[in-house]
């Protein structure tokens, strides 16, 4: 029958659902997206345990150690930026599917190291494996974060407004799963060996792989990609002042733990196991942090006045943290040790509700149609803060130790502190993700 010309057109079956879908089919995608990223997170934090433990037992000095990380941080900041693009071209499922490969690919490539090599084989090596674990990481991390915007928008056409909610304990639990991935590192190490433990892990990749193949429908989250490098970069001002603040937030993290903290306490005594057992509780607890942090920050009615000076006050509270902690080490106060672990528990909790703040902030200032693209840009940003900070958490604690890692901390702290000045207080949300009958979001 032929439509009648007042009446709407019905518009076409999203690409990232089936026809006929809405907010089952929404919820079920990001389940699928979630549970392979969960799986995908905990082989990425077994691998940083394995590669840091294992060759600082081999005798690599700090910065070494540092070193066999960057390409793995810098591969991040180029794998975030092009990664938003190809998702945003060919479809969510498909990066996701090319992510957990490339991880794979890496791990059998440093499962077949040599002990035989030179020392700078070896690390050459070591360095290019990491940075195709590092092109993994942040091609799976865009895709299966762009997928909380896409699924929410779906889900709130047919009135589920609560899925948001939803998702935000989801992004937290990641965090939890690369705590337990630390823990699984130390464990593995011990036991099976670096080797037996890399084989160990890609065997479980590729079961989340069969998994994410089956399940999820190729064209998940395809729209059209921006034209130009121009139109790729030209991102709108909250974008680029919380990508600003992202740098540095993520770069004060690491300067102190990746390298400080875990030699630090092998140094005074803690075993492999311990040290990966510390770490991983302190991940668990910062992603259940993460995830609550809806209810420690309270949303306002347009979704910014109270968020944007949240992000600044958590800012200034973190950066007392590191502070504190560097007097303390700089006095030689006893039971160091036990001062550090416990600083560090209060770094985690403030450094989660910072991130959790941001990670809602940069969903807030995206648009819909290329949301893979903002989100890859935001998360290349904070590739380049790992990337800083891995680089001085190496050269820091060799000049310095743990104090001089620390003071780069509160320096960086500072800075991003003054990044979420510049912040928008007043743009408008997109109509996706404003908040529905009181529902919090993160």
């Amino acid at each position: 029958m032929k439509e009648s010309p007042r009446s709407a057109p019905t518009p076409p079956a999203s690409p990232s659902a089936p026809a006929g879908g809405g907010a089952r089919h929404a919820a079920r995608n990001y389940a699928i997206v979630t549970a392979a990223y969960w799986g995908f997170t905990l082989t990425d934090g077994a691998l940083r345990m394995l590669v840091l433990l294992h060759f600082y037992r081999l005798g690599y000095s700090p910065f070494t150690l540092a070193f066999l990380f960057l390409l793995y941080e810098a591969a991040g900041v180029l794998a975030n930026l092009v990664g938003g693009w190809l998702a945003t071209h060919y479809g969510i499922a498909r990066m996701l599917t090319v992510g957990l490969v490339t991880q794979i690919t890496g791990f059998v490539l440093l499962s077949l190291l040599d002990p035989g090599w030179t020392a700078a084989m070896a690390v050459a090596w070591v360095v290019v494996a990491q940075g195709i674990c590092g092109v993994a990481k942040d091609l799976t991390k865009t895709a299966s974060k762009s997928a909380i915007k896409i699924t929410q928008a779906e889900a709130k056409e047919e009135g589920a407004g609560q899925l948001f909610k939803w998702v935000a304990w989801f992004t937290g639990s990641k965090n939890a799963m690369k705590g337990i991935g630390f823990f699984l590192g130390g464990v593995l190490l011990e036991t099976l060996g670096f080797r037996g433990a890399l084989w160990a892990m890609a065997g479980l990749l590729a079961l989340v792989l069969v998994g994410v193949v089956a399940s999820l429908p190729p064209m998940m989250g395809k729209k059209k990609a921006s034209k130009s490098v121009r139109e790729l970069f030209a991102k709108n001002p909250g974008i680029n002042a919380l990508a600003a603040a992202r740098v540095v937030l993520f770069g004060a993290r690491d300067v102190w733990f990746v390298v400080g903290v875990p030699v630090f306490l092998y140094s005074a005594g803690w075993t492999f196991t311990m040290v990966g057992t510390f770490l991983a509780v302190w991940t668990i607890g910062y992603g259940l942090v993460q995830a609550l942090a809806p209810h420690i920050v309270r949303r306002s009615a347009d979704g910014l006045s109270r968020e944007v000076p949240a992000a600044r006050l958590w800012s200034a509270l973190l950066a007392v943290v590191p502070v504190l902690l560097a007097v303390a080490v700089a006095m030689q106060v006893p039971a160091l040790e036990w001062v550090v672990v416990a600083g560090l528990g209060v770094f985690g909790f403030a450094f989660a509700v910072n991130s959790s703040v941001h990670s809602y902030l940069v969903l807030a200032y995206a648009g819909s149609e290329k949301a893979a693209e903002d989100v890859g840009f935001y998360y290349a940003a904070n590739a380049l803060g790992r990337f800083i900070g891995t680089l001085l958490s190496g050269l820091l604690y060799q000049w310095g130790g743990l104090l001089y890692a620390l003071i780069g901390s509160a320096l960086m702290l500072g800075l991003c502190w003054a990044a979420t000045l510049a912040l928008p207080m007043r743009q408008a949300l997109d109509p996706a993700l404003r908040p529905r009958d009181g529902a919090h979001e993160t």
